[in-house]
């Protein structure tokens, strides 16, 4: 396709899309526990709310770094309500993992970027985290996750926090999403708040003379936000303790 067909063509579809992003409505977060049949029902997931992306190392982004006040936020109303199950998949990588072909090294096992984030670390219930440690950008492959599924098949309302918009959060919203469609089983929602969700910024320019892949984030996380919305996700401005 010609390159300025495609701009023009897409025009249309991105003054949408971003209408669409920013008219998302905010929930009450009391109502979805209520909905949910109490807080037992209820789970916080954050993926990659960790030092390396959120403050220092190759892959950190003060744009991303921004979400931790929003999902600290919400972990903690989350708690106020009763709610008790809190996952966390976090990049925890081998020293040769293979991964670093498609990224630079980051967040290797032991070092201080595979940590959670002292915000989060420093809650006074942390010890109800559950954390994953993931190799890949997939959150199910070798993590444990589906056996924590299955063995809190109580918990139908899941909410999923963290980085990047259109990778982990992506697929780890989706997991959850198609595992219940697969299954079919009824009464579950995902829902992505997208105050604590967001994507790391690269410029088309900068990437050109860097000989990298561009990584603009705000077409990404907007793009990426409509597909979760396409594939049964609920996505929401906040949810409002």
């Amino acid at each position: 396709m010609d390159v300025e067909q495609l701009v023009d063509n897409s025009r249309p579809f991105l003054a949408w899309l971003g209408h669409w992003v920013n008219g998302r409505p905010a929930l009450s977060l009391a109502e979805v526990v209520a909905k949910a049949g109490g807080p037992q029902h209820v789970a916080v997931l954050a993926t990659d709310v960790i030092v390396g992306f959120c403050s220092e190392g190759a892959l950190a982004s003060e744009r991303v770094g921004g979400i931790v006040p929003p999902i600290v936020r919400l972990f903690q109303d989350a708690h106020r309500l009763g709610v008790r199950h809190f996952v966390l998949t976090q990049d925890t990588h081998s020293e040769n993992a293979i991964e670093f072909g498609s990224y630079p090294a980051h967040c290797v096992r032991g070092s201080a970027e595979s940590e959670t984030v002292p915000e989060l670390k420093g809650l006074p219930f942390s010890d109800l985290f559950v954390v994953m440690p993931k190799n890949s950008i997939n959150p199910a492959m070798g993590t444990g996750l589906d056996d924590w599924l299955a063995a809190h098949s109580e918990v139908t309302t899941f909410i999923v926090t963290g980085d990047c918009t259109d990778i982990c959060v992506h697929q780890l919203s989706l997991h959850v999403r198609v595992r219940a469609n697969a299954h079919d089983v009824p009464g579950v929602r995902v829902i992505v708040p997208i105050d604590c969700v967001d994507t790391y910024d690269l410029p088309v320019d900068v990437a050109v003379e860097q000989d990298i892949m561009p990584h603009p984030a705000d077409i990404l996380h907007h793009v990426f936000l409509h597909s979760l919305a396409l594939n049964g996700v609920e996505v929401v401005a906040r949810l409002e303790g």
